[in-house]
């Protein structure tokens, strides 16, 4: 039989549908597919991490970290930019075409015995077929710590099959409500399912009742507790070059380093402390992660999509906003370095986020609105969005095709503006992708009912 090949390893991927779909079911589907893979995510050391907002970015500054260090890593995240073999990273590098296709066909081989057997509730998901996949990547590489971002919620999310050395939860607001309930209270139980007995906990929740259920949830399995608010201290901020931040950070028995994200936003000052404080808690732990080795992954950590700027003339920047915690954090970002500049906002999401609040926040302050469709089928109508929009504004245009409203946003936008793509990571995507031609774009790789 002829191996499988990258685009049918995507395209049989595409065939299961929602990623999400798995967070009512039990880990039992992905427990024994990764039973008969062989326990692949025994054979590596990890970290958890799981938020509403944040996640993403503490994830790719840990890795950096590690990398720096010495450790060789992996990475797993969600959701991708364009191609789908961006969630799989091994040592800062997405998963060639080969690695992936290689690993999908492990998995699906697990799978159809199992099935065979009759020994599986029913066909994993998308979404745990890509976990199997990942671990399977991880052991096969030599992995020796992979830093583990949760998909969605935490307590059923496929992820959560790894015992770490450590886990992380991020700031917790509302987002996904459907799946993790509609209180602050619920969705931080569904994130802190996540914490295991004996495992530390970096509590960087923010909101003062996450913090609180975390805290809770970590006394009742007996996880030790390091709360990031209350132990480590970010002082001396400077700011530089829209959005670049540089501090210090102090926290227990003397820890002090200056550090300078290279992701931009205030908000990463709080992602950069945690992410330090999960570093100096394995280094606790006899990890060998010396001070230099912080401050250098912090610097170099990418993470594309999250308040990129991707040019200069115009300014554009790319953001993948999806809920209103992100479009607060956004609104405060033009506020602190975009003032004074007119904004030509390319906006589009997806039908199940709190549009409304979020359109509160973004749509009044831009001089022009530009509403799109993003490239998946749960793109919310732009014919929505726009009535949306024109009760805040009256400067609003439709233009369904991502790259067409880049083109006119960019068309509008004069000397000094900026263009600020946001709304849904899936329109970033479609955005970098289109900055990125003449070459020829890649086809977008999302689940066929999202």
């Amino acid at each position: 039989m002829m191996p499988v090949s990258y685009a049918q390893a995507v395209q049989r991927l595409l065939w299961l549908g929602h990623e999400g779909r798995s967070l009512k079911w039990d880990l039992e589907n992905v427990r024994r597919v990764l039973e008969r893979l062989g326990h692949p995510e025994q054979a590596f050391r990890s970290v958890h991490i799981a938020g509403t907002n944040g996640k993403g970015s503490v994830a790719a500054m840990l890795e950096a970290i590690l990398r720096a260090a010495g450790y060789r890593t992996g990475l797993y995240t969600s959701p991708h930019l364009a191609r789908m073999n961006e969630r799989i990273a091994v040592g800062g590098a997405p998963a060639s075409d080969a690695d992936f296709a290689a690993a999908f066909e492990a998995a699906a081989g697990a799978i159809e015995s199992l099935l065979a057997e009759n020994a599986l509730p029913g066909h994993p998901s998308y979404f745990e077929t890509l976990t199997a996949m990942a671990f399977r990547r991880f052991a096969e590489a030599g992995v020796e710590a992979a830093v583990v971002e949760v998909g969605l919620g935490g307590r059923l999310d496929a992820t959560n099959v790894l015992t770490p050395e450590v886990t992380v939860i991020t700031a917790i607001d509302f987002d996904h409500e459907r799946y993790l309930g509609h209180s602050i209270e619920k969705i931080a139980a569904e994130k802190a399912g996540i914490l295991k007995p004996g495992v530390p906990v970096i509590n960087a929740a923010v909101h003062r009742v996450a913090c609180r259920v975390v805290a809770e949830r970590a006394q009742g399995v007996g996880a030790p507790v390091v709360d990031v608010a209350a132990t480590f201290h970010a002082e001396e901020i400077k700011t530089h070059d829209f959005g670049r931040y540089e501090f210090a950070v102090r926290g227990p028995k003397g820890f002090t380093l200056r550090l300078a994200p290279s992701l931009r936003g205030a908000f990463q000052i709080e992602n950069a402390v945690a992410a330090a404080a999960a570093a100096r808690e394995l280094a606790r732990r006899g990890w060998k992660i010396p001070a230099e080795a912080i401050t250098q992954g912090i610097a170099a950590a990418e993470w594309p999509g999250r308040m990129e700027l991707v040019r200069r003339n115009p300014l554009i920047f790319l953001d993948g906003a999806h809920n209103p915690a992100g479009a607060r954090q956004v609104a405060r970002f033009w506020a602190e370095h975009l003032a004074g500049r007119r904004i030509q906002l390319v906006y589009g999401t997806v039908r199940d986020k709190a549009v409304e609040e979020v359109a509160e926040l973004l749509f009044p302050p831009a001089a022009t609105i530009v509403v799109t469709r993003p490239g998946t089928p749960r793109a919310a109508s732009p014919e929505t969005l726009a009535r949306l929009a024109r009760a805040a504004n009256s400067n609003v245009v439709v233009e369904p095709e991502p790259a067409q409203a880049l083109a006119r946003a960019l068309d509008a936008a004069a000397p000094g503006d900026v263009v600020f793509v946001t709304g849904s990571l899936f329109l970033v995507g479609d955005c970098r992708q289109a900055l990125a031609r003449p070459a020829a774009p890649r086809p977008r790789e999302v689940p066929a009912v999202r």
